[in-house]
């Protein structure tokens, strides 16, 4: 693999700093990964469900694999920042279709993932610890064969499954640490924890964590600045950008079939603003 590419890796690894996060409004197609370009953001995350939805599926395991790729592809082809593929569980039944999952992220020019533990239509809202470790490992051996130190976010779901030692906040963490113990000594480079903003819960994880931590925020939760005091070194809004534009369009919808009116398009980003970012013409 190129130089360039190891280096806008290596990029991507130094943009998470434990006070000083990764904020990370997540894309899920070309326009949406430009728009979110052009405000600044220093990399592009994809949003599992949100490039689901976008491509005709539901979110948990039921996207293929290709055109999951070709989104991917399409992200990194229109923007100049790093890109992070939100890729759920791998695309995949076992370790090595990770590992061919991980190499076609590779090829497709991201230089992230995001692999969760939730096991879809499993015996158990969670996979095993050491099932899923091995899948983490398949996709660092992987990135390390295509040679792109690719970042490895960790994603465990112990709190948002509710699936832990205990259902209290002190079994889900106890359990929640010992998975990611486990998933970085397999390979992950960070380690994310949707389901956590309250501060002192996001300070415990990142003080028993060896790895940059990255927390799922949105409405409700602390400010950027909160949850960065905590520790956090990433933060992400997974769905929600997506979830809010459908919302405009389920409100425009109802109003021009029901009212006949179009109050609720009257603050759209406008057509040539679109249509400029996607030729190229206006600074990204």
């Amino acid at each position: 693999m190129s130089q360039p590419m190891t280096d806008i890796a290596r990029h991507f690894h130094s943009l998470h700093r434990a006070g000083s996060p990764l904020v990370l409004p997540n894309a899920w197609d070309a326009a949406s990964a430009r728009i979110v370009e052009a405000a600044g953001a220093p990399a592009i995350a994809t949003t599992s469900s949100g490039v689901a939805w976008s491509l005709g599926a539901a979110d948990g395991d039921r996207l293929g694999r290709d055109p999951a790729l070709g989104l991917i592809a399409r992200v990194a082809a229109a923007v100049r920042v790093p890109v992070t593929a939100d890729i759920e569980s791998g695309f995949a039944h076992d370790p090595a279709g990770v590992g061919e999952t991980v190499r076609g992220v590779v090829a497709a020019g991201a230089v992230g993932v995001n692999l969760e533990d939730t096991h879809h239509g499993g015996p158990a809202p969670l996979r095993e610890v050491a099932d899923q470790a091995a899948r983490l490992a398949a996709a660092r051996r992987a990135a390390d064969g295509e040679g792109v130190p690719l970042y490895v976010n960790a994603r465990v779901d112990t709190f948002l499954r509710g699936a832990g030692a205990g259902a209290d906040p002190a079994g889900l963490l106890r359990a929640t640490l010992e998975r990611a113990t486990a998933y970085l000594a397999a390979g992950a480079d960070g380690v994310f924890v949707p389901g956590v903003t309250d501060p002192a819960l996001v300070s415990a994880l990142a003080e028993g964590i060896d790895a940059p931590l990255n927390v799922l925020a949105g409405p409700g939760a602390p400010p950027v600045a909160e949850l960065a005091a905590a520790g956090a070194a990433r933060i992400s809004v997974g769905s929600a950008l997506a979830d809010a534009a459908y919302a405009l369009a389920d409100r425009a919808a109802r109003e021009l079939l029901g009212k006949g009116t179009y109050e609720a398009l009257a603050d759209g980003v406008g057509f040539q603003r679109l249509n400029s970012l996607m030729l190229g013409d206006e600074k990204r």
